[in-house]
């Protein structure tokens, strides 16, 4: 396994060149004073060296040992804790946190390439401050003044942790159902009783306290989502000064042993009465979660991204090393037994497609995490609304998309080893199975797709999808003819897109499982056309100084493989999207 590298120069050519974000900052006056190019080249410059010096040498030993429980105790891998406090107290927990109370303050587009470093590092490690920062979105955006001060400092500095309940045995995507209660008592706290499972985070020895936010019911709540409130439930106490009191009575009944992220603790969590906290307003606990959704569904996409990244960077390097056979066109390394191995049009394939998927990411998942910006930041109302609308559609693709080019990916790189890429000692395995979580949870795939197809384009009636739609035809119309190689096989993937979206639209009018039968595919054919035009604006970028620099070659030589190998897979997505649903319902529930 090669030594992890933060890909900076793709960083900056994305942010600086691509995107040039530095423009969107100064039109956004609560960042204007806040980041400028400079200071967001430094701060990645940091995170790159803590990500690859501290936490990339634990993934592989962090995946050997795994988490350990004892009586309700969970300790972390050997050397987890130490690296956690390095981390934590370069201020890396709070990067996108609120100043007021000791956040870094940068934008979500900074925020997304740290996220891509430390999970490209370790996964598993780098749950523990992703949840952390989404609990911390959801008590700024809705707790009172009174809670932000008592917990978002310690949080924002790394000092205590924190958590999402929100799963029980029973109830996964369907929270309505769930059976947590919260109790009131008389001094305006509640008490909290139920069990939670899946909970990342929910018990470890990283941090001195761990503040779990909880969805539960009231007594008299109404059935289904709308009767559910969030609570949080400190398992330490806090006093009234901030130190720390007596232990809630809340417990870690168990951790999962899992396919991967073995050094994330996954937890059981039993609630027997403990105190908790209503955040927002009664009955509104999905609003307030839901503030901290569109966050971390990109940050689960960018998970991916992440180890796609990883991957790639080991598969290259050995690539170039392996020696096997002969090239087709004849010997290239005269001077040794066989020619390396990315001499051979398989391994080329296999090479570009991880490389075309993983820039494509990282363009995509940043321009995702600069609607994000400007949804929050601008002082221009329609700005933000629209916004706020293409975040609300290309969200569900950001984490579908992302992760399932990401198990294509992380399966290249381990098939480019052959059969080493199955051994442990080489590493390629741990990724492909830390890959396949990010797939299942924080919403399933299919309900991501589900959720694309039904809500924000059926349930907008198309008209979320035209912003975007709208956005890419502005850029063909104004590309010049150098473009055309890239602009005109975008144009037509829109066209069919469009085609596409109103054929689900019609149909969906009268056959309700033309919704469901079609997400999936659909999603895909959106997520490689959304990246079809990532490519495009990046060989834009790059043309005209491939001359110059071999980074700009490769860039424009990438984008070229990507038109020509993998924006075609739309056709057949496409014709299985109009295929429509009747054929998954020739069979009834006997008959499978």
């Amino acid at each position: 396994m090669a030594d992890y590298q933060a890909p900076l120069r793709d960083m900056r050519f994305v942010l600086n060149e691509v995107f040039e974000v530095s423009k969107l900052w100064a039109e956004l006056p609560a960042l204007a004073e806040v980041v400028d190019a400079d200071t967001a080249s430094a701060i990645l410059e940091e995170a790159g060296k803590v990500t690859a010096g501290s936490i990339a040498p634990l993934n592989r030993s962090g995946d050997e040992e795994g988490c350990s429980w004892d009586n309700g105790a969970v300790k972390t891998p050997a050397g987890f804790p130490e690296a956690y406090q390095t981390y934590a107290e370069g201020g890396w927990v709070g990067v996108g946190g609120s100043p007021e109370f000791g956040g870094m303050g940068m934008p979500k587009v900074i925020g997304a390439q740290v996220e891509e470093m430390v999970n490209s590092a370790n996964l598993s490690f780098g749950l523990y401050p992703m949840l952390t920062a989404g609990a911390c979105l959801s008590i700024l955006n809705h707790a009172s003044e009174e809670l932000k001060a008592q917990y978002l400092p310690n949080m924002y500095a790394g000092v205590w942790a924190g958590s999402m309940c929100l799963t029980e045995p029973h109830a996964g995507t369907d929270l309505g159902i769930i059976r947590t209660k919260a109790e009131p008592q008389a001094d305006g706290s509640y008490k909290i009783s139920g069990t939670k499972i899946f909970i990342t985070g929910g018990e470890h020895d990283l941090t001195e306290n761990i503040i779990h936010l909880v969805l539960a019911k009231l007594p008299d709540a109404p059935a289904g989502p709308k009767g559910i409130s969030l609570f949080i439930v400190p398992k330490v106490m806090v006093n009234a000064d901030g130190s720390l009191g007596d232990k809630n009575a809340l417990g870690c009944g168990s951790i999962e042993h899992k396919m991967g992220i073995k050094a994330s603790a996954t937890c059981v969590m039993n609630f027997d009465g403990a105190t908790g906290y209503l955040v927002g307003e009664v009955n509104k606990g999905l609003n307030a979660m839901f503030t901290m959704m569109n966050y971390e569904r990109l940050g689960v996409g960018i998970q991916g991204l992440a180890l796609g990244e990883r991957s790639y960077q080991s598969a290259i390097e050995y690539a170039r090393e392996r020696i096997q056979s002969r090239a087709p066109t004849g010997p290239v390394a005269k001077d040794k037994a066989a020619d390396p191995i990315i001499v051979h049009p398989d391994v080329r394939r296999m090479l570009l497609t991880m490389k075309a998927l993983n820039e494509g990411g990282r363009a995509f998942s940043s321009y995702v995490a600069m609607q994000l910006d400007t949804a929050k930041y601008s002082e221009d109302k329609d700005t933000a609304k629209r916004a706020d609308e293409l975040v609300a559609l290309l969200t569900p693709v950001a984490k579908a998309f992302l992760t399932d080019m990401a198990l294509e990916t992380t399966v290249h790189g381990q098939q480019i080893f052959g059969g080493h890429g199955f051994i442990r000692e080489w590493g390629q395995e741990q990724l492909v199975r830390d890959c396949r979580i990010t797939q299942i949870y924080e919403g399933t795939n299919g309900i991501q797709s589900l959720d694309l197809m039904g809500r924000k384009i059926v349930g907008s009636g198309g008209s979320y999808y035209k912003h975007l739609a709208d956005e890419i035809k502005a850029f063909v119309a104004s590309a010049d003819a150098s473009l055309d190689e890239f602009s005109k096989p975008l144009a037509a993937a829109v066209q069919n897109l469009d085609e596409l979206t109103a054929w689900v639209l019609d149909r969906a009018k009268s056959n309700p499982n033309e919704i469901g039968a079609a997400s999936v595919e659909y999603l895909h054919v959106f997520g490689y056309t959304a990246y079809a035009y990532m490519w495009a604006l990046m060989a834009r970028a790059a043309l005209g100084k491939e001359g110059q620099d071999e980074f700009y070659a490769s860039k424009l030589g990438t984008a070229r493989f990507y038109f020509a190998r993998l924006l075609p897979r739309i056709h057949s997505l496409s014709a299985s999207v109009k295929a429509g649903s009747e054929s998954l319902y020739l069979l009834d529930a006997a008959q499978f």
